[in-house]
């Protein structure tokens, strides 16, 4: 049960309505404050549709950030938006355990090293120096940053809701079943 209340968009104010057209928990707990949604949704929409880091990299970072948080919600969300939107297969979802626990995967070069930058970041706050040099030669500065920004700011996504007690959206419980997170 989440510690503040879902909003709806009769519950806004008539400016502030645009901020649920996508009404998931996490929006709708968030409108308790909308100034803030706003400044979340902004980078979120940046993230997905401005940046030209490719969709299928991007998404694997959020999942291995998803995993290794052991998030269910950015897990089951990130699964479906992932595997219907960028061509994420359930063998590249699979892999990201194997590739966690450094056992061998038939992912690419460039997938593991995305995933790799995502382990270091969640769990040492950086990239070594190894890392950031390959990414940047594989992807480019600009594409090198935008990684970096995405997870970073699916690290913060995974705290707001773990502290906010975000409830997953039935339609979301599936990609759990069928995706098991680790057990803490």
């Amino acid at each position: 049960m989440a510690r503040v209340p879902y909003l709806d968009p009769s519950d806004l104010s008539p400016e502030n309505r645009d901020l649920l057209s996508r009404p998931i928990t996490l929006y709708r707990a968030m409108a308790n404050s909308p100034k803030a949604l706003r400044a979340l949704d902004g980078i979120a929409k940046f993230i997905r549709h401005q940046s030209g880091l490719n969709g299928r990299l991007r998404e694997l970072a959020i999942l291995q950030v998803g995993w290794l948080t052991r998030s269910p919600y950015e897990w089951s969300h990130h699964c479906k938006i992932a595997q219907d939107s960028f061509g994420v297969t359930e063998s590249d979802i699979r892999a990201i355990a194997d590739e966690t626990a450094g056992r061998a995967t038939a992912l690419d070069p460039l997938a593991r090293l995305v995933l790799r930058a995502a382990r270091e970041m969640t769990e040492n706050m950086t990239t070594s120096d190894q890392t950031y040099a390959a990414l940047e030669k594989e992807l480019g500065r600009e594409h090198t940053i935008d990684l970096t920004m995405t997870i970073a700011f699916y690290n913060g996504v995974v705290r707001l809701l773990a502290t906010l007690q975000i409830d997953i959206e039935p339609e979301y419980q599936p990609y759990l079943d069928k995706f098991p997170l680790p057990a803490n």
